[in-house]
């Protein structure tokens, strides 16, 4: 009954796995004999033998340079079961204004949200009321395991009558994929020089014993999630006094009337990330202005009356549509399925997040200049060109 339980979680988490791994070279290796394969993977989970395989190592530039470790497409499926497991019982704990690696939030949220906490805190900018935007430094790789596994496990025990699973079996799988360190058995993708310029503090290869999590792993996501959860509650019940508060993974913003306040804080929340999680707060990156100045918040400016995309982010958008310019004239004006889909997903996801702002004519002007004819031959484009579909 427990291996049926398994095998009917695994096949929901292979096609969670699936929607967003999809053509990638482990993904369409496991397809193969996908049935097999998990089956396969029930029973060593069942039996308490399933291992962490080896992970893929390289380095990213955009949106800015990081270390990414990409797990086997195997392993991906166990990170959503494990997410499809515990996301549930942390639903619970969770403030409503932490936006990452959550079902209906994430940035877009974040941004609305921040608006509206300028909003509201200067009754509609009729009064005063100062921001302060506040960053970790070396975040994903500076938590702390063993902190993070003592919070996870007390939310589980806490809330075993709400789980239809043996809690033990998942604590043990959960201790397994958390404490994995996938710099002993990890695929380099790319040169030496990848890594000329990353600082260590954004390097797993460089992190204290049983500190840090491998950037580009669903479970790494939600753990990040779950490592600040505590932190939120401090923030909003202890120095809440009227302010508002959001967080998306280690981007933190408050929005208070009392600019002396926000200073006051700052103090107090170093303190509590050194004490409490031994985290640092990122001395370079401490914002305090009033709303008037405006403030770029998850790849937006918010300023009084209207919000707009960074140049950064509008700047990565145009450099991608010149790859895929090249790609397809490397391929005679044509794409393959595969490379389609790739192209119109990256491409959606850009339309999807200027669409939130007045982006209509920077819209316009990428679907019919910036892309190369043989590419709008290839899409269907809706008519508030916010969005690109394949014929």
């Amino acid at each position: 009954m427990f291996s049926q339980q398994i095998i009917r979680d695994l096949f929901r988490a292979y096609y969670d796995a699936r929607r967003h791994k999809h053509g990638s070279d482990s993904a369409l290796a496991f397809e193969l004999n996908y049935e097999s394969n998990l089956l396969t993977l029930a029973r060593e989970l069942a039996d308490g033998i399933y291992q962490v395989g080896p992970s893929t190592c390289f380095v990213v530039k955009k949106p800015c340079r990081r270390e990414v470790f990409a797990a086997d497409f195997r392993d991906r499926v166990v990170h959503h079961l494990i997410f499809n497991y515990i996301s549930p019982l942390f639903e619970r704990t969770f403030i409503y204004d932490s936006y990452s690696c959550r079902v209906g939030k994430g940035t877009s949220l974040g941004i609305k949200r921040c608006g509206h906490f300028i909003r509201s805190c200067s009754r509609n900018y009729a009064r005063d009321c100062h921001i302060l935007k506040l960053d970790i430094q070396g975040y994903f790789m500076s938590i702390d395991k063993r902190i993070l596994y003592g919070k996870i496990e007390r939310v589980v025990k806490n809330y075993a009558g709400f789980c239809p699973f043996d809690k033990t079996w998942l604590l043990a799988l959960i201790h397994q994929v958390a404490f994995n360190d996938p710099t002993k058995n990890c695929v380099i993708k790319g040169k030496r020089e990848d890594w000329f310029g990353l600082p260590k503090s954004k390097s797993l290869f460089f992190s204290k014993p049983d500190c840090g999590l491998p950037i580009g792993n669903l479970t790494s996501q939600l753990f990040a999630n779950i490592y600040l959860d505590d932190f939120d509650h401090f923030v909003k019940n202890t120095l809440g006094k009227g302010g508002y508060y959001g967080r998306y993974v280690d981007d933190m913003v408050i929005v208070h009337q009392d600019k002396e306040y926000l200073k006051s804080v700052i103090p107090l929340i170093r303190n509590y990330l050194s004490d409490k999680l031994s985290l640092t707060l990122h001395p370079k990156k401490i914002y305090l202005q009033h709303y008037k100045m405006g403030v770029a918040f998850l790849g937006a400016i918010l300023k009084p009356y209207r919000q707009y995309i960074l140049n950064r982010t509008k700047g990565n958008c145009l450099a991608k549509i010149r790859i895929w310019n090249k790609i397809v004239a490397d391929n005679n004006g044509k794409l393959s399925e595969e490379l389609l889909a790739k192209f119109t997903a990256s491409l959606n996801s850009y339309l999807g997040m200027m669409k939130q702002f007045n982006t209509y004519k920077l819209r316009k002007k990428i679907l019919t200049e910036y892309l190369s004819p043989e590419l709008r031959q290839s899409i269907i484009v809706a008519e508030d060109g916010g969005k690109i579909s394949k014929p």
